[in-house]
């Protein structure tokens, strides 16, 4: 159970990590700013750090109470950087090893909820060039074509014929780990935030890309984010307890958000899980927080007593 923390001097000096050398730099620089700013304005003792693949050497070379870690992607969100933080005794925000290591590998993670019985679209790896039939029998088209490591939508991409999915699987194979196609769920997207167990109010994701990519997660003007998300308080309330079951599943603490599809039946579909997620003006964890009432500055100190035992 995370600890309340009533005056910015008890959190002592805080690391924010934030860079990282994954595909996901770009955005952890903009999360990792917007962090340090929210902390060093309610008063915490706080210094930022751009780093590389050795994410430990600020701390090697000086002494720190704890750490915010804001690195997206392999090497942050994965259990490495929890692992080494472990070793040196210093606290870190969020997930442990286990769960950031399981969660980062969406292809371990689904056969973590399929275990438990809980719903993620059927999918089929892609380890050569002879699966790509097989996934056309298995599974149909369109399907969507997915690194397993990757964050932030990646490396993704749409199949809706043979073609398109032998790029797909060339293109997502690029990212160097597992690569695998999942049924693709025609449907309403949403997103969940969960803040210290607590499920914040969903969001629901509308673009006129083919999905929710890259571009338009962080770039284009043309998504929209319903928060409310349009559903009576029942059904969200339903959709937000799957959430907390799939971060309870994979071992998720502290802060998270899941992706989950609503399909045209009104079955839910869990897509993957966030231990590390963004927090730029682009982010839905902030959105989120803040329809929750919890503006921007209070959400950070919140992370951040997560690290507090």
């Amino acid at each position: 159970m995370e600890k309340r923390i009533q005056q910015a001097s008890e959190f002592g000096k805080v690391a924010v990590l934030m860079g990282g050398a994954a595909a996901e730099r770009e955005i952890s620089l903009k999360s990792g700013k917007a962090v340090l700013d929210a902390l060093q304005a309610g008063g915490i003792d706080a210094e930022g750090f751009d780093v590389g693949r050795d994410m430990i050497a600020p701390l090697l070379e000086r002494r720190f109470d704890r750490v915010f870690n804001i690195i997206h992607g392999r090497g942050g969100e994965d259990g490495v950087l929890q692992g080494a933080l472990a070793c040196l005794g210093v606290p870190c925000t969020g997930s442990g090893v286990l769960a950031s290591a399981l969660s980062m590998d969406k292809l371990r993670t689904k056969l973590c909820w399929t275990g438990a019985g809980l719903p993620t679209p059927p999918w089929l790896r892609l380890g050569s060039s002879a699966d790509l039939d097989r996934c056309r029998q298995a599974l149909g088209f369109p399907v969507i074509v997915k690194p397993a490591e990757e964050g932030s939508s990646i490396g993704m991409s749409r199949a809706a014929d043979a073609e398109e999915l032998a790029q797909a699987w060339e293109r997502a194979s690029a990212y160097g780990c597992a690569v695998f196609a999942e049924r693709w769920i025609d449907g309403v997207e949403y997103t969940g935030g969960m803040l210290k167990g607590v499920p914040l109010p969903l969001i629901r994701l509308e673009t006129p890309h083919a999905f929710y990519d890259f571009e338009a997660k962080y770039r284009a003007e043309t998504t929209r984010y319903l928060c409310p998300c349009g559903l009576d308080a029942g059904r969200e309330a339903e959709l937000q307890a799957l959430v907390l079951r799939a971060c309870q599943i994979v071992g998720v603490g502290g802060w998270g958000r899941v992706d989950l599809m609503v399909d045209r039946s009104g079955q839910p579909w869990l897509i993957e899980v966030n231990t590390v997620p963004g927090m730029t003006d682009h982010s839905l964890v902030p959105m989120a927080a803040k329809a929750a009432g919890i503006e921007f500055q209070e959400l950070v100190w919140h992370i951040l007593e997560t690290s507090v035992a």
